[in-house]
Formats: C-alpha cells, structure tokens, sequence
C-alpha cells in the first residue's frame, strides 16, 4: 500500500489518510447513510443493517454481480430481487439467467407432458440465483429500474445512491399496516414501521404507544381471556394467538350420563363407549348407537327393505324377520374398478382381490402377460434414458419414462476456485451448443452457451467473505472469488492509536486506517499566561505504524508506545493586544504589547452603575476599587459618586403613582395612594388602595367593583329598569322582561296585566319597534275593543251632541222645545258631573308623565354629575402630577 501523500499546510486536518491520493478521494461521492436514515431514529433492525451493508459495499466498490463476478459498476444496468434476498445483479447477466432456466423447465416440461407452448409458458419458471426464489416466465426483467421502481432508467448522479431515484421510496411496508416507507430510494427490503400508534397487548388489557413495526406485544401479565367454556379464564402469560384448551379439571358425565369421570374441561364432552341399550320404538330391537344425546329413533328395519344385492324389494315386512335372497346375480362392483362380482345374491362384503385373468403390460411397456386383475406387472429391465442432469442414467427397474430428479451431488469446481457445488447433479457445462439452440433462439443460445463455458448453471458460491478495517468495526461481506481484488472499507471510526504529541486526547481524532498516522498538522495552542495561545505547528513524537493490510491478518501484537519526548518550549507570546483604559471603556483601546503593564485614563467619563442599581457614575475615567482574593484587601482606586434622584421605577404591580422614595436598589414599596372607582351600573364609587386594587385579577376587580343592589339601568326595548344585581357590559337578555304591564285596548276601557317580554313580542308581531313606543303609550292599543266600548263610545258621541245642542238653542229658540229652568239646572248637573270624570282622568295622566319625566331628570342629574366628579377627580391627580414634573423636572 503507497504511503500517504503530505497535504498542503492548510488542509483540513479531517481528511482521510487513508486514500491513496488527493484526487481519487475527491472524486467519490459522500456518505449517504444519514441522509437515507433520516426519517427514522436509532432503532435497531434487520432490514436497516442489511441496507447498511449493501452502502458499505457500494462505496468501497466491492458490489459484485453473483452470476458473472464482475463488480457493478454505478452506470451499469442492475436489477434486484425484490422478494427474497434482495440481491444485485447485472440486467443482462439476470436475464441470460432468466431465459436459460425457464426454457429448460419449459422443455422438461414439454418432454413429459404433451401440452401447447402457451402452457408450456405458465409452467416454466426461473429462480433467483441467490435465494432459489421462483419467478414465472412473464417477469423476466426487460428494462432498467430504480430501487423503488418509479423510475425507468436512472441516470447516473455522483450525489445520490447509485441505481436509485433519489426520491422517497414510498413502498407499502410490511403487514399491511397502511404506512409507506420514508428512506430514500434504497436497497434492500424496507425497515420495520417507525410510526407511533396506539396499540394493545395481545390481552387487550394495556395500552401503550409502540413503533408500528412492532405494536404486537405482550404485557407479560394473566391474559384472562374468556375461554371456549365460557366458565374459566386463561391463566397463561398474556401471548400471542388463541388461548389454549382449558385445563381445569373436573367431574363431567358422558353424553348418554350413565358414566362420570374426572376430566379436563376441554374434554368434558365425551362419550362413555358402551351401547345406548334403550329399546327402539319397534318395541323389538334396541339402539345399537353408541353413546349419544337425544332420542335414539326409529328402527332401521322398519318399512320397505331389499335383498343384499338390492334387485328384489320387500314391503310390509316385520322388522325382526330376516330378508330372504333372491338368488340372482350380485353384480356389485369390485375394487378394481373394472369388474363385478360373479356370486350369487349374498349377505356380506364382496371378495377384496379381483380375479379376473386379464393382459397387462409393464409400465415401461416391454412386456405383456396374463395375469390376474388384482395384481402388477413389472418387468426386470433398467431404464437407461439420462436425467434432466444430462449426466446419469435412471437406472430404475420398469420406468415409464418420468424419471426422478437425479439424487448424486453436482461437485463440480465454482467460479470462486476455492469450493466445488454442494447441489444435486444438473446440467449445465455438459450441454452442447447444439442441444442450447434447439431449446431457444440463437441470441440466447450464445448468451448461454457463453455462460456454460464460465461454470455451467451451478450456482454462485453461496459463501460470503467478510473484509474489514484494521479495527474490525466496519466490515462488508463480498461473494467468495473476489476477495483478493478488494480494497479494506473506509471506517468512519475513529482510529485507536493514542496520538504522542502535546495535544493527546483533546486533538481530532482521524479515521480508522492501515500503516502509520498522518503526522499531527494541528496548531500548537499551548497557553501563555496571559491568555494567548501558541501558534506554531504541532511537533510532537509520532506512535508506531499499524500493520498493513493483508486478506489474512496475523495475531494482533499489543502496540508498545514510546514514552513521549518533550518538545521545545513556545517563544514568548509577540501578540499586540488592545489594553482599555482603567475605566475599561468601548472605544478607548491603544494597541499595547501584551507584556507592558501600563495604565492610562480616557476622556469619557466613568459610565459604571452605581449602588442603586438605576444610574451611572458621571466622574472623570477612574479605576475602580475591587476586592483581591491574592491580597486581601481592595485594590487601589476611587469610589463612584452617590446617587440623590428621586426614584423613577415602574411599580408592581404596574400603577400611575410614583414611588415617594429617593433612587434606591430593589423593588419600590407598595404603593397605599386611594384610587375610585365607580359601580357597573353608576350609583356610587368605591374607594380602594391602589395596591390592593391592581393586584387583584381582572375577574376579582369586576366583583370588587359590584355595589350589590339594583342595576339602576334602563333595558333597551322596554320602559323598566334590569332586574339583575349591578353587574358589568350589557345587561342580559332585555327581551325577557318579567314586568307586569298594563295592556288597554284603543279607547281604554279595557284593560289586562301582561309580562313585558309577552308586550314586546305583540309588537314586534304588529312590526314596529318597542323602542319606539313612548312611555305613556306603551302597552296602549294592544287590546281590541268589544262591542261594550262601541255603546259607550255612541254614548259619548250623543253626550256631546247634547252638549251643543243648548247653545244652539240659546242662539235660536225653539218654542216647541221649551224645557224649564229647573230641568235645564239638572241637566246641566249631569253634564258637569260626566265632565269632571274625564278631567279627572285627563289629570292622572298628566301627573303620571310629570312624575316619570321628574324621575327621568333626577336620574339625568346622577349620572352626569357622577360624571362630572369623575373628571373633576382625573383632572385634580393630572394637576397633581403636572405640579410634581414642574418641581422635578427629570421625572
């Protein structure tokens, strides 16, 4: 193996020394393991480690075709087997293979059995050269495919996995579960489910969270399933399956009850094996059945009865009276199925043996003889016709010409020239060119007589060689005969040998590898006391070199490091730093020598925080006092000034008032300042401490603020007040009012009590607006009038009537109608009389309306004179905090 090349100076100190040269490094692609595993987190699988290895074999170039040997190169058509071992092989070499097997199964198939070439097409198959797994003709791989199958012919890409899409495989996984698989076009059979369902125990008695691929489990508790006796539960731990028969054991009776036993309950019904014994209904024969349940039935030799040949039938027959015979031929057909029996009517089974003398021939069909029905004719010739291995002869005595698969072992030396075929004797490199172009076309017939003169049709050797790192972590198996062109794997791990420079552990680590270590090319980085690290290259002793690599690898010899030699001391540190001022400014910096020790003062001023913890020194640049841990005491310097401004702080919780205090560190005091607040509904105001106040929760400020009586707010569709205790927003439901309302028809002489939601609902039926309607006319005219209120209205109208005929009767006299003075008095009488109820009437409105529209203006002058103390009350603390800026000005 050629020696490491030195890599420039600022090289990475991660690339791999393993590589024979920069440029072939370069030219692979990377590792595509995590971008394929992605989707899924760390879970150990079967299918995962076998796509593992196929990526291993692929990037170190040991992917090789079973069948030809050959490696696969990232442009060469493949085609895998999806179904079984999911090996790679060349799409020209698989489908030589393809074609050769089918068409020797076709023709074997042919030479036994006369059946057409479309038959003769279904029964042919082929078999995976790897797994054996068999394929019909129809799936001989015709065109080249990605992994997953989407893609026809996938070009070649150096930043994706060879012969795959890139895309995400998307395959229905195992067991139907309904997911698909989230790896990227891959090889191999795709993992396990990674989806996380909710699953139960085969019990069914816990539930828990499981990867999809593995959602069977057992909680290893009592199943306690019902069993098929419906009377005991399973006592196994909880499994997989049906429960097994119950083993509880118990006193059982058979099936007719004469019998009891001790038995298992699955077993607990039987039957006891004596006769049942009852007597029949003929009243003469008695139940020959075994032990049974149920009545036993009728007699069998009851009604029509024949003879035992069956050509003669008797009725009326007593049932104990024996049926004659009826002496005529028996005519029953024999076991050979040729012959019928030539006795006479009888009781009893016919003779077994024919015997009949009839001509048979041998099954090869050398010989003919007369021999009896009942017996075989075989002859003592060898059939000497070859096996479908083309190599042995039958040799099996009278053949008819199937002969058996040959039973003797191919040995036969395999392409891999270490181990001969373990199989049974098949054909293969002892078929001739001639017998190949019989069986398909020319084309095909080369392809295979080319393949014939390799090794024949045995099978690649089965055997995997394993080649791994010097470190044994990364390994890849290869088909035996091609291991002594293989390289060693590229090991990711990192390399064991204990490096001896000065940077020991704490160095990066570099790749598994043969031969020696690349030399440390890592920055010294030894500390000077200052800070600073050296920057010098790494000079350090270097381990001894691992031995190279060999397909053999000898007894490992335990590595005896040298002890580390000390290197040369680090010069002293030529850094030019930037030293701050003594006040440690931004922007004050000199460039100084890290060695020089001098102080200096800027022109800003101090700008540290001072003890309240609020403000900043305002002095000149000075150093500060600090506590020396070395020297116990402060360090030389001067104190900041003393903070005098007042405090200037956000109380918490959050308030307008400010802190009476002077600047000070820590939280303000609480602040005790009596705020107002009014009601909900506006009757009066509370008084709180503001700290109280504004530490209480929004829904506790709510309840605080209620005056627990009478809303004192008008509802919107009707004339009442709200019913609900004071309470915040809109009052609820004000179409529901439970008021009792006066309802009067249109001339007001009748009149109900209704609930207002019942008002409000008549009008809104009338179509207009409750709202709408005034006060004094609210409930008014809902009422229709009767026939009393039109009498009384006629009434009215003849009052007035007669209430004008006086006066023009006093404009003109009539002398006919003279009515005496007495008379007109009472009349006139009357009249005031009917006249003051209606003014009275007419009173009681008018004083109801002024007492509403008092009330009305009362509560007018409440509510905007509560306002006005509001106002009065916000103005009043603005003043009082207008007046405290303009004595502090910095607040």
């Amino acid at each position: 193996m050629s020696s490491p090349t030195r890599s420039p100076p600022d090289s990475d100190a991660d690339s791999d020394p393993s590589s024979p040269n920069s440029s072939s490094s370069s030219l692979r692609h990377p590792d595509l393991s995590s971008a394929i595993f992605r989707s899924y987190t760390d879970h150990s699988s079967p299918d995962l480690s076998k796509i593992q290895s196929f990526l291993t074999s692929s990037r170190s170039g040991a992917l090789s075709c079973l069948i030809c040997l050959d490696p696969i190169r990232p442009s060469h058509p493949t085609w895998s087997c999806l179904s079984g071992c999911h090996a790679v092989f060349h799409l020209h070499c698989i489908q030589s293979w393809a074609r050769q097997s089918s068409d020797l199964s076709s023709s074997r198939a042919a030479s036994r059995l006369p059946i057409s070439a479309s038959k003769a097409d279904e029964i042919s198959l082929w078999s995976c050269p790897k797994c054996r797994l068999d394929y019909p003709k129809t799936l001989i791989p015709r065109t080249y495919l990605c992994f997953c199958g989407k893609l026809e012919n996938p070009p070649h890409d150096p930043w994706i996995l060879p012969h795959s899409c890139g895309e995400i495989c998307n395959r229905s996984l195992k067991r139907n579960c309904g997911h698909h698989c989230l790896l990227l076009c891959h090889p191999g059979p795709c993992p396990s489910c990674p989806k996380l369902v909710k699953s139960r125990c085969f019990c069914g008695g816990l539930e828990d969270v499981r990867r999809c691929g593995f959602k069977d489990f057992s909680c290893n508790g009592v199943c306690g399933k019902l069993l098929d006796c419906e009377k005991h539960r399973c006592g196994e731990i909880c499994h997989e399956g049906g429960c097994p028969p119950c083993k509880a054991k118990g006193v059982y009776r058979c099936q007719c009850g004469r019998l009891k036993e001790e038995r298992e309950c699955c077993d607990r019904d039987f039957r006891c094996g004596d006769p049942c014994g009852e007597m029949l209904g003929c009243g003469k024969h008695f139940c020959g059945r075994g032990c049974h349940v149920g009545e036993c039935g009728e007699c069998p030799l009851q009604g029509k009865r024949g003879c035992p040949c069956g050509k003669r039938v008797y009725e009326g027959m007593a049932c104990d009276v024996l049926v004659p015979l009826c002496g005529a031929t028996c005519g029953k057909m024999l076991s050979c199925g040729y012959h019928r029996c030539p006795e006479r009517c009888h009781r009893g089974p016919c003779v077994e043996t024919c015997r009949v003398v009839v001509v048979k021939s041998c099954r090869c069909g050398s010989l003919k003889k007369e021999v009896p029905c009942c017996q075989d004719l075989a002859c003592e010739r060898k059939c000497q016709t070859l096996r479908d291995c083309g190599r042995h002869a039958c040799k099996r005595r009278c053949c008819d010409g199937d002969c058996p698969p040959c039973s003797e072992v191919c040995d036969r030396r395999l392409r891999c020239k270490n181990h001969k075929c373990p199989a049974p004797c098949h054909s293969g490199l002892w078929m001739g060119c001639g017998d190949i172009s019989q069986m398909c076309s020319s084309e095909v017939a080369t392809a295979i007589f080319f393949g014939a003169m390799k090794g024949g049709a045995c099978s690649p050797c089965p055997l995997m060689v394993t080649i791994s790192c010097a470190c044994g972590e990364t390994h890849f198996e290869v088909p035996c005969g091609i291991e002594m062109e293989q390289k060693p794997p590229k090991c990711p791990k990192p390399c064991r040998v204990t490096p001896l420079c000065r940077h020991g552990s704490n160095c990066k680590p570099h790749k598994c590898h043969y031969g020696a270590c690349p030399p440390c090319r890592l920055i010294c980085e030894e500390e000077y006391p200052c800070g600073h690290k050296c920057k010098l290259r790494c000079h350090g002793p270097k381990p001894p070199a691992n031995p190279e690599f060999t397909l053999k690898p000898k007894k490992k010899k335990s590595n005896q490091h040298s002890d580390c030699t000390p290197g040369l001391p680090c010069p002293p540190c030529p850094e030019l730093v930037w030293r701050p001022c003594v006040g440690e400014h931004i922007a004050a910096e000199r460039m100084m020598i890290c060695s020089h020790k001098a102080e200096f003062s800027c022109d800003n001023l101090c700008g540290n925080p001072l003890p309240c913890g609020n403000h900043y020194c305002t002095k000149p640049c000075h150093a500060l006092k600090r506590w020396s841990s070395s020297l116990g005491r402060h360090e030389r310097g001067e104190s900041c000034e003393y903070c005098d401004l007042p405090c200037q702080k956000e109380r918490q919780p959050t308030c307008p008032h400010p802190c009476p205090q002077p600047c000070h560190p820590g939280e303000c005091p609480p602040c005790k300042v009596l705020i107002k607040r009014s009601c909900h509904c506006g009757s009066m105001v509370h008084v709180f401490e503001c700290l109280y106040y504004n530490s209480l929760p929004e829904k506790e400020q709510i309840a605080v603020r209620s005056c627990g009586g009478p809303c004192h707010r008008k509802l919107p569709y009707c004339t009442h007040l709200c019913p609900e205790i004071c309470h915040p927003g809109q009052c609820p439901a004000p179409e529901k009012c439970s008021k009792k309302v006066t309802v009067r028809c249109g001339c007001q002489t009748l009149k109900k009590e209704w609930l207002c939601r019942d008002v409000q609902a008549a009008y809104r039926g009338a179509g207009s607006d409750p709202k709408d309607v005034s006060k004094s006319q609210y409930g008014l005219g809902l009422l229709p009038c009767n026939t009393g209120c039109r009498s009384k209205v006629q009434v009215a109208v003849t009052d007035l009537q007669q209430r004008k005929s006086p006066v023009s009767e006093n404009k003109e006299p009539d002398a006919e109608n003279y009515v005496p003075k007495r008379r007109k008095r009472r009349d006139r009488m009357k009249e005031s009389k009917q006249i003051s109820t209606l003014q009275k009437i007419t009173t009681a409105v008018r004083r109801t309306v002024l007492f509403v529209t008092l009330l009305l203006a009362l509560a007018a002058a409440m509510y905007y004179g509560y306002k006005g103390l509001l106002w009065l009350s916000d103005w009043m603390n603005e003043a009082e905090v207008q007046r405290q800026r303009r004595r502090n000005p910095r607040i």
